[in-house]
């Protein structure tokens, strides 16, 4: 067991550290905030509440891990460690912008940004197999939440 955490030691504690601020994230917005989630026109596609959280655990583990991976050789990996925090800023921004401020078309707009950014993260990583394993179920959900996202504008524009 010490042996394994030795190995991936870096991947073990970049995927918790991405987790927490992922969680962080989320319960630092006020629970008046949600409220108004459960007021608003919604797709009949719609997602659970439930199966949110579960699932962007997930997501944030494997996020973490593939920073992980990286940063066992930054200077190499330079581009993609930029990148990646890139997505995550923008990651984490998005609750803030569509729960806190209610601002679906803030919301809609940074999903955009976060989506092309996790599509260029896709092509300079379709050679690095792990890299591109462990961003595909985010990369699928990110493009769900931006259908989501684009049908909950179209729902609630401001009359």
């Amino acid at each position: 067991m010490s042996q394994f955490i030795r190995t991936y030691k870096s991947e073990i504690f970049w995927a918790f550290f991405c987790l927490i601020l992922g969680l962080v994230s989320g319960f630092a917005i006020e629970p008046n905030a949600y409220l108004w989630y459960e007021t608003i026109s919604k797709p009949s596609f719609t997602a659970p509440n439930w199966v949110f959280g579960p699932v962007w655990s997930i997501l944030y583990l494997m996020m973490g891990t593939a920073f992980g991976k990286l940063m066992k050789a930054p200077l190499e990996n330079k581009g993609l460690v930029i990148l990646f925090i890139v997505q995550f800023a923008l990651n984490l921004i998005w609750t803030p912008l569509f729960f806190y401020l209610h601002r679906i078309d803030l919301a809609l707009y940074d999903l955009c940004l976060l989506w092309l950014s996790l599509c260029l993260w896709m092509a300079l990583t379709r050679h690095k197999r792990l890299l591109f394993l462990l961003f595909l179920p985010y990369f699928l959900w990110v493009s769900f939440a931006f259908f989501l996202n684009w049908n909950l504008y179209q729902l609630n524009l401001p009359q």
